[in-house]
């Protein structure tokens, strides 16, 4: 009797976990955990940036491109010096899949050039923000900080999306960048529609001097070649030329030329120092060559 009641105690505790695996089973037999009220619907993560990798910076710009912009690099006579010069030097870096660039310095009789490539893959690391988003926010903090001249009858260029997370290691902050507060001056304001442009590039009139330009600078520097938008580089460019003094010496000219192509910020920064007192290197002839290496560097990504 004892081995009886055993079994049947057995036989009623199998009974009540049957009943129990089976009760609440009457629905689809899904297993939503979605709170009441939800559509059932899923966040959609941001799209991933174009570019994977970089290139390989002091490659990426040829000899017939250095010959250009560094006119004393063939005048270089031993071939190792000029080989080394043509080599460039690398820009050290502690992340080469996020960030590379190269510099050259050549000096010859009559200038010392320097040039110097800076490519930046921008990785968001927020699911709710694309890479692409992200170094749009970057490149607007790098053209507000460029304070390029307004052009006449447009309003301040509208802020790129407002990512709410952070690229790690790309300089970005997590906000966009916002344009120059009322009130603010910026390197010169427009005053007249320019006569001419060069091709793919929106302009605008400035005050006598170049931006930026000391007053040492003989002459108003044409409309056509102010510091400005582009809208032929890249999704989004900009130049910006400044005439410095350097000491007493020449007069130090910068072209600066930075575009963005999907989730890669490219900064390209051109520089001549006369060796002659007095001298001031020619904008357009500067420019024309940034430019020219610029849309080279932007073929290269493939953008």
């Amino acid at each position: 009797m004892q081995r009886k009641a055993y079994v049947t105690g057995t036989a009623a505790l199998l009974a009540a976990l049957l009943a129990g695996c089976t009760s609440g089973s009457g629905d689809d037999g899904t297993t939503d955990n979605a709170k009441p009220g939800d559509t059932g619907t899923s966040t959609v993560a941001a799209q991933p940036g174009k570019y994977r990798t970089l290139p390989e910076p002091c490659g990426a710009v040829g000899h017939d491109a250095l010959d250009s912009l560094l006119p004393g690099i063939q005048q270089i006579t031993d071939p190792v010096r000029r080989d080394q010069a043509y080599q460039g030097e690398a820009t050290l870096t502690y992340d080469t899949d996020r960030r590379v660039g190269c510099h050259w310095k050549v000096e010859s009789p009559d200038a010392t050039d320097r040039l110097s490539v800076d490519f930046e893959r921008v990785v968001s690391y927020d699911n709710t923000v694309s890479d692409d988003d992200q170094a749009q926010n970057l490149f607007l903090e790098k053209q507000t900080a460029a304070d390029l001249p307004v052009v006449s009858g447009s309003s301040a260029p509208p802020a790129s999306p407002t990512p709410t997370g952070s690229s790690k290691g790309s300089g970005s902050p997590s906000g966009a960048a916002s344009s120059p507060a009322s009130g603010s001056s910026p390197k010169s304001s427009a005053t007249s529609e320019p006569s001419g442009s060069p091709s793919g590039s929106s302009v605008s009139s400035a005050p006598s001097g170049a931006s930026g330009s000391s007053s040492a600078d003989p002459g108003a520097m044409p409309a056509e070649l102010q510091p400005r938008a582009l809208t032929d580089l890249g999704d989004e460019a900009y130049l910006d030329d400044e005439l410095n003094a350097a000491g007493s010496t020449a007069e130090q000219r910068t072209v600066t030329v930075v575009f963005r192509t999907s989730n890669v910020v490219v900064t390209l920064q051109y520089e001549e120092q006369p060796m002659a007192t007095g001298t001031v290197p020619d904008s357009k002839e500067m420019q024309d060559r940034a430019l020219n290496l610029a849309s080279q560097l932007a073929d290269t990504l493939g953008g």
